[in-house]
């Protein structure tokens, strides 16, 4: 399915968020998602379905000063 993820589609073919992360590159990171503007905890990433044309943003934290 297609989906956008943070601004660019991307097909996947995951169907819970937790393996569209892992899919992507992001599987073990420490990230925050937000799903169609809102936040997801950790938590329920593995709940979360994914639909066609969701949109999904994933931030990393940023180290340095």
């Amino acid at each position: 399915m297609k989906i956008e993820v943070n601004g660019e589609q991307q097909a996947v073919t995951a169907t819970h968020l937790h393996e569209a992360l892992a899919e992507l590159g992001w599987g073990e990171a420490r990230v925050a998602t937000a799903l169609n503007g809102s936040f997801v905890p950790a938590a329920t990433r593995g709940a979360t379905q994914l639909s066609p044309g969701d949109r999904l943003e994933v931030l990393t934290a940023m180290q340095g000063g």
